[in-house]
């Protein structure tokens, strides 16, 4: 039953709208949502999919959010065009979420409430729980089947080619081909129902194209995971918090492939669960004292009890391998979605002065890129290494270029003593600056039977790592760290530019994940004349194009998802800009930003200042 089908017919769209699916955590949907995505990326269309989830194991209203864009927007975008609600729960607010004139599938084995009906969209009932009742017998295989049947509808509405639904469930059934059968059964009830009952198909639909190239479809986790692997760590150590886990999973897979010796079939790596994260780090930083490279990964709550080791590593100048998953906080906040609110406290991590270089990839490719190069870092500098991502990047399927490694790139080891230099030197001084760039000369253990030993300690030392407590001895180090830290701007990886030559008195600054929606934003206001410069932040400490990018711009607006601004802070700080030159865009309720979002915040403020002549709101979106 379709409900609302005299409603008036718009102009078609191909690739370009936002499904929805509005299941309960635990039933089984995941599977049958990822299957939709994929077979729409399969098509050669650009896709984007959101896995929204409570942070209960099952009952609570779970969501799967899913954008097709022809121009390859990878950002969330407002307003649902398609909405699949099998969730009474949420029923009331997923229908409100619908666009006006936009659809609502729902499963009508039960009349749909009389306060469920909505005027302005299209209502379409699939009785779902029906059709998998009357062929399938096993209760389990029924919730399961169902999801399938709602996939098979949208296949006809939406032109989703059956072939590629097939190879899908063939591939993903490999070896348990019984279950085949079954869910191509599934799948074809939908379809028929569809085709019976609607007119198809929808005012958008897909077609297909040649937009993926070689793109492969991956979360951040994964990536940071193999990254890890090809970065020659050896060890981890870790404690679960959500979302960061399948960090420590993929490492643990990808290294029990690639770091068991193939003669003896010992393994060749470590991987150890700790009581707390305080502990994960204590363990990373033995290892790399030992000369193994070692990380860990976790959240916010765990960056915080990990605060007290990492001073340790920064000050007894030990390297580390931190990769933050961040999510909501304070405290628990909400474990099981997306910010950028960690960032002051981990740049600034642990009591006393100290700063951490933090990486900010935006990409799966960037993830594996720059975990690996984290150890590099780690090693250079001697000092810990903190890759920022977050739970959108993290534990979301992204299209991504693939990943490439050099077969013949050489770890940069950093200022590591041999025997032999060792036998050549007089008195080795553990923290003597002997190069002007603020970094020492380190040994591992053993390395010479008679030199090169010196005690590592948290407590104030001199140049050759006697305690002391002398001012002098230790403001002298302190002051060397800082001159570490300015090496360290030639290092981090360079903020990304997005035009040769200004254009534009106004600049965008964003970071992470906040990228794709910016660079949707960009686009919609430099069509409505309001244009502006960009730069996308991949590292801290902020080197000299980043400072003179805000320092050409009349205002620059810093886009982030958080409460605080807190990378605004971060600039400010470490720059000494006029703080009225950065304006922030914030985003903090725990999902990701969107486009529509930034560009409605920037060209309300514009106009508020006088800067542009009129009100753009209704014309953004």
């Amino acid at each position: 039953m379709t409900i609302s089908s005299s409603l008036p017919r718009p102009e078609a769209r191909v690739n370009d709208f936002v499904a929805r699916f509005a299941n309960v955590n635990g039933t089984g949907s995941a599977s049958a949502n990822f299957l939709f995505a994929k077979a729409i990326f399969r098509m050669g269309i650009p896709v984007t999919p959101k896995n929204i989830f409570p942070s209960n194991i099952q009952g609570l209203p779970t969501w799967y959010e899913v954008r097709v864009s022809e121009k390859g927007y990878l950002g969330r975008r407002e307003g649902i065009d398609l909405l699949v609600a099998v969730n009474a729960q949420s029923m009331k607010q997923d229908i409100a979420s619908v666009r006006e004139g936009g659809y609502l599938m729902y499963d009508s084995t039960k009349k749909l409430a009389p306060e469920l009906i909505r005027d302005g969209i299209h209502y379409l009932g699939v009785p779902m729980m029906e059709l998998a009742n009357e062929n399938f017998s096993n209760p389990r295989q029924r919730q399961l089947f169902k999801n399938i049947i709602y996939v098979g509808a949208l296949a006809v509405l939406l032109q989703i080619e059956f072939s590629v639904l097939e190879t899908l469930l063939k591939e993903q059934f490999a070896g348990k081909e019984k279950l085949i059968a079954p869910n191509l059964k599934a799948l074809k009830l939908g379809m028929d129902y569809a085709r019976e009952h609607f007119d198809y198909p929808l005012d958008f639909y897909l077609e297909r194209r040649d937009l993926i190239g070689d793109k492969i479809m991956v979360d951040g986790n994964t990536a940071c995971g193999l990254g890890a692997v090809y970065g020659g760590a050896t060890v981890m150590a870790w404690y679960p918090i959500t979302p960061s886990t399948s960090v420590a999973e993929a490492f643990e897979k990808y290294a029990s492939k690639y770091r068991v010796d193939p003669i003896t079939g010992k393994n060749q790596y470590a991987v150890v669960q700790a009581e707390d994260e305080l502990a994960a780090m204590g363990m990373v930083i033995g290892a790399n004292w030992n000369g193994a490279r070692a990380l860990t990964a976790t959240s916010g709550p765990g960056v915080s009890l990990m605060n007290e080791f990492i001073g340790l590593a920064y000050f007894a100048e030990v390297p580390a391998v931190l990769i933050d998953v961040q999510r909501a906080g304070p405290s628990t906040g909400m474990p099981t979605r997306t910010q950028q609110s960690d960032i002051t406290l981990a740049a600034n991590a642990s009591h006393g002065d100290s700063k951490h270089p933090l990486l900010f990839p935006t990409t799966p490719k960037e993830c594996f890129e720059m975990t690996a190069e984290c150890f590099d870092l780690a090693d250079r500098l001697q000092t810990p290494i903190i890759l920022m991502t977050d739970l959108d990047l993290g534990m979301n399927d992204h299209m991504s270029e693939p990943f490439q490694w050099e077969k013949d790139r050489k770890y940069d080891r950093g200022k590591v003593l041999n025997k032999e230099e060792l036998d050549a030197m007089g008195r080795y001084g553990r923290y003597l600056d002997q190069e002007g760039d603020g970094i020492p000369y380190r040994t591992y253990p053993g390395t010479h039977p008679t030199k090169g030993a010196f005690t590592t300690r948290g407590t104030s030392r001199d140049e050759y790592a006697v305690y002391t407590e002398d001012s002098a001895a230790y403001k002298r180090n302190m002051d060397r760290l800082l001159v570490k830290w300015e090496t360290a701007k030639s290092l981090v990886p360079k903020p990304q530019l997005y035009q040769e030559t200004n254009q534009s008195d106004w600049g965008m600054l964003f970071f992470g994940t906040s990228a794709f929606s910016s660079e949707e934003a960009r686009d919609l206001l430099a069509a409505r004349e309001i244009p502006l410069d960009a730069l996308r932040i991949k590292a801290f400490p902020f080197g000299q194009e980043t400072e003179a990018f805000v320092r050409s711009h009349q205002l620059v607006f810093v886009i982030e998802q958080n409460r605080d601004g807190q990378m605004r802070s971060l600039l400010i700080q470490e720059m000494q800009h006029d703080p009225h030159r950065l304006v922030s865009i914030l985003n903090y309720d725990g999902m990701p930003i969107t486009a529509d979002q930034i560009a409605l915040k920037i060209a309300d403020y514009l106009k508020q200042n006088n800067a542009v002549p009129h009100d753009l709101s209704e014309t953004l979106i």
